[in-house]
């Protein structure tokens, strides 16, 4: 087993599969990916954005994740999901990340490319394997349940920006606006272009494309978006939503209980079960 992530980038790429990418803010979150992915053999993403940092740890996040790494010994790879900022980046790549997204996308498109150039210059210059990713275009929402998201034209990330953006940047992944958003919508339709997708890919070549904002697509949507070239998606809401309801549903069942591991144990058991069937989705069983 190798455990370098560019290598299994590399594997998804030529195998029509996409790695997942889960986030955590909680070390029951944090066992429930691993644990799924361990009895599935898959290598994976598990990612922690500046607000879950903030909460948990950046320190404590990775400490987490190297124990589990090597207790479960499995391509684990730890990535600062939507990292604002070059300090906070360096923060991230100084403590040993897998990985940093610089989002920039709020930014002009000058000014998102200067910021990302100086994060990837920097991360390699202190590790040539660590993995850096973009973000190009704007995507609405955040990661909790809304009502309704209206993504605009301007939105979308334009295939030859996209083209600018990875040679001007280097990056080793772009994450795209192609109709997704963060979070789930309960009144409206989340509609991806496949054929955006598809003309991004083809513009970026082998920098690798992923797919943010997956909670809540349709099983078909994911499929179709793998097919047309993303190799990376996220999925964080679906978590969120399915450790809150357990946590309720266990704690109104059991409403003298006072001990955490009692109650918890099946949360754990049904956010596990969120993160098997999106492995089993994204083509990612058994690819260790």
């Amino acid at each position: 087993m190798t455990n370098s992530p560019l290598y299994y980038l590399e594997k998804a790429k030529t195998g029509g599969w996409a790695l997942p990418h889960f986030n955590f803010s909680n070390a029951e979150t944090l066992r429930a990916i691993v644990e799924a992915a361990f009895e599935l053999k898959s290598p994976l993403f598990v990612g922690v954005s500046e607000g879950e940092r903030k909460f948990l740890g950046p320190k404590q996040a990775h400490y987490l994740v190297t124990a589990f790494r090597e207790e479960f010994n499995l391509p684990l790879f730890l990535n600062a999901d939507h990292t604002k900022s070059l300090e906070k980046a360096k923060e991230a790549i100084e403590m040993g990340y897998d990985a940093v997204l610089i989002d920039g996308s709020e930014l002009s498109l000058v000014e998102n490319i200067e910021l990302t150039k100086k994060v990837v210059d920097w991360a390699k210059s202190k590790n040539p394997n660590i993995i850096v990713e973009g973000e190009l275009g704007y995507l609405r929402g955040e990661s909790r349940i809304q009502k309704v998201i209206e993504v605009k034209e301007e939105d979308f990330t334009k295939p030859e920006e996209a083209e600018k953006f990875v040679k001007q940047t280097n990056v080793d992944l772009l994450a795209p606006a192609v109709g997704n958003i963060h979070g789930i919508v309960t009144e409206s339709i989340e509609r991806l272009r496949f054929d955006l997708i598809a003309a991004i890919k083809k513009q970026v070549g082998k920098t690798g494309l992923v797919l943010h904002g997956g909670s809540g697509l349709a099983t078909n949507d994911i499929r179709e978006a793998i097919k047309a070239g993303i190799g990376v998606v996220h999925i964080n809401t679906e978590l969120r939503v399915a450790f809150t309801n357990a946590l309720k549903q266990a704690l109104n069942r059991k409403t003298d209980e006072v001990i955490p591991y009692h109650y918890l144990s099946s949360v754990v058991g049904e956010v596990k079960k969120v993160v098997g069937e999106k492995i089993r989705l994204f083509g990612s069983v058994n690819k260790i």
